[in-house]
């Protein structure tokens, strides 16, 4: 049997995600608040709908990207009475009072729940390729694995709580955005001593120091071209959810509330929407003041 999918929010990650389940055979189903950024998926074979209540009618699986807490709660919370027994996989980056928030919520209402973040940005969620993060009752974990499947090359079940999936998530976006940011820094750093910063890439190209993460972002920096793959809120976003884990957890947070200054700077000089390799910006024009 086919197994039914709606996913809510179809964002630069959440439309990749749906054409990748609609490719590996899966009944898909999207909905939007903006119905232009859910239209094109159309033309994928991807039933498009027009009002989420409807989205959610007979799925087996509903799948949540959307941008925070804040969204996924607004669109879901009206939903559930008519989830009828449908699974709800949150696979977006919303911390861990967030996911605390949401599955009170889910529970309150007799729906299963799993917490199910993903690493990768917009390519990797187009091609299928994502690593899925999962956290939840090993009895759930059928009923998922067709949409794992079809959205990863890799799930790794990180535990049986809901949350253990958001845990190891800010802890490897704490190391996206830190490789992100010290990137920007020497890019930054290179220019201003009269270096072409290429040198800096090729320097460590192919060492101990590499990192295929360092060389695309950087040669982003290098040329400008942000076209989002992650963007510049999104990175403010995520930055504000580790910082607040790391002060729960008695951790020191002096580097990501540093990143973050980095992050919303380049945001609030109107680069919110470009790919957070942006964040030179901000590097260079500190390096000006």
């Amino acid at each position: 049997m086919t197994t039914r999918v709606t996913v809510l929010g179809t964002g630069l990650m959440g439309a990749g995600m749906a054409r990748s389940m609609a490719r590996a055979g899966l009944d898909v189903t999207v909905w939007n608040r903006s119905q232009d950024r859910a239209r094109p998926l159309a033309a994928d074979g991807i039933r498009v709908a027009t009002d989420a209540g409807a989205a959610v009618s007979g799925a087996d699986v509903v799948l949540t990207m959307l941008f925070d807490v804040d969204a996924v709660e607004r669109v879901v919370a009206p939903l559930l009475p008519t989830f009828d027994g449908a699974l709800w996989v949150q696979a977006g980056t919303v911390g861990l009072e967030g996911t605390e928030r949401l599955a009170g919520l889910a529970a309150r209402h007799g729906v299963r729940y799993l917490d199910a973040p993903v690493l990768g940005t917009r390519q990797p969620a187009e091609q299928g390729a994502l690593t899925v993060l999962a956290g939840g009752p090993p009895e759930l974990r059928e009923t998922a694995a067709p949409v794992f499947e079809a959205i990863g090359s890799r799930t790794v079940w990180v535990g049986d709580r809901p949350g253990d999936g958001q845990r190891l998530k800010l802890a490897a976006n704490a190391w996206v955005l830190s490789i992100t940011g010290a990137t920007a820094q020497s890019v930054a750093l290179a220019g201003a001593l009269g270096i072409d910063p290429q040198r800096f890439l090729d320097v460590i190209a192919n060492g101990p120091m590499d990192s295929g993460y360092a060389q695309a972002k950087g040669k982003a920096m290098i040329t400008g071209d942000f076209s989002p793959a992650f963007p510049v809120s999104g990175a403010v976003k995520d930055s504000g959810l580790i910082a607040d884990a790391l002060k729960a957890a008695g951790a020191e947070d002096a580097l990501m509330l540093a990143l973050r200054n980095a992050f919303e700077a380049t945001a609030e000089s109107g680069l919110e929407s470009a790919d957070m390799a942006a964040v030179v910006r901000a590097f260079r024009a500190s390096q000006v003041n």
